[in-house]
């Protein structure tokens, strides 16, 4: 189950909770690969410039961002499909 799949059901503030944070968690992934291939592209023109300071310090930033983005919503994702498929198999 994907997380754009997680709809929230009924009246159930649980479900409706998870189901926001399965929408922030996919925004903050997408965000976090975002932020990692534009680092990649920089470190390439950087590289191919002669590694100026600014183009690095910029690949930097990026990577930090993107780790700091996509370890959490990582982790709360799987945590988001674990306790829907648990759920599931309880039949909640």
């Amino acid at each position: 189950m994907s997380q754009e799949n997680i709809q929230p059901v009924g009246d159930d503030p649980v479900r409706t909770k998870r189901a926001v944070v399965a929408k922030w968690t996919l925004i903050a992934n997408r965000l976090g690969y975002l932020s990692f291939s534009l680092a990649f592209a920089l470190f390439v023109m950087s590289f191919a410039f002669g590694m100026p300071e600014t183009l690095v310090s910029i690949v930097a930033t990026l990577l930090i961002a993107g780790s700091c983005l996509l370890a959490p919503s990582m982790v709360l994702g799987y945590a988001v499909k674990a306790a829907e498929r648990f759920d599931r198999e309880k039949g909640y």
